[in-house]
């Protein structure tokens, strides 16, 4: 089990475009401490949009 305090924790990013879809992935919390921000695709809007970081 992964502890709270671990370098790569898993994290969730939500699509921008207010779907509520999901992404799940991991992030190094020493080179990125604040909430990350990626463009991937979302298929329910079936276009590419920002997903942020989700706590």
């Amino acid at each position: 089990m992964a502890k709270s305090t671990d370098v790569r924790p898993v994290i969730k990013i939500r699509s921008t475009a207010g779907t509520g879809y999901t992404y799940v992935t991991r992030k190094n919390r020493r080179t990125n401490p604040d909430r990350i921000v990626l463009r991937k695709y979302d298929p329910m809007v079936r276009r590419h949009v920002d997903f942020r970081e989700d706590r």
